[in-house]
């Protein structure tokens, strides 16, 4: 593969986790991010969310919500979720804070508020390699079964990607060809870094 992708969602739970699984697993040269302040999880109540920093193990999760209700975070897909994630890496990490990750070809986001404060926070950051990086918003509703789909388009895009000589040159055919096939719109932007 020659590009390296980073897939980005609010907590690095679901959306760009389920991504990042898959295109793993494909042999891409993938990382996961998250742009919130805390890694957010549902709870008993919409009111009462499990709340984690991160850099927290997925695993410590894990045990942390087995210990509170097993039953409840089975029957909702969280336990599932948290051990997939601990099977690609160790805890959910922060875009913000992933300079010393090194530059991406390609970053995928999964919501809109997400892609503008990657492109936001791309802005801030010292431009000394001048290095250009697409931006792609797909947008995904953080839920199990879109964020399956959701990363199967990904993983559709960024073959896509993997076969032009440059995306640069491609990515208005490309955007133009899958919003045709898929009827899902999708948001990009070039930025430096």
């Amino acid at each position: 593969m020659k590009y390296r992708y980073a897939m980005v969602c609010s907590s690095n739970q679901n959306r760009s986790m389920e991504a990042h699984s898959i295109l793993k697993n494909k042999g891409f040269n993938v990382s996961s991010y998250g742009t919130g302040a805390h890694v957010k999880l549902p709870g008993p109540s919409l009111r009462e969310p499990n709340v984690y920093d991160f850099g927290t193990p997925y695993k410590h999760m894990f045990d942390d919500l087995r210990r509170k209700d097993p039953e409840l975070y089975k029957r909702n897909g969280i336990l599932p979720m948290l051990k997939r994630n601990a099977a690609v890496k160790t805890a959910p990490q922060r875009w913000q804070d992933n300079a010393a990750d090194g530059s991406f070809d390609v970053v995928f986001t999964f919501e809109e508020k997400v892609f503008d404060m990657v492109i936001e926070d791309l802005n801030t950051r010292d431009h000394a390699l001048m290095k250009t990086v697409l931006i792609v918003n797909l947008e995904v509703k953080d839920n199990h079964e879109e964020a399956a789909i959701g990363a199967r388009l990904i993983f559709d895009l960024c073959q896509e990607l993997e076969r032009t000589e440059s995306w640069e040159d491609s990515i208005d055919d490309i955007v133009i060809t899958f919003e045709k096939q898929q009827r899902r719109k999708l948001l990009y932007s070039i930025s430096f870094y």
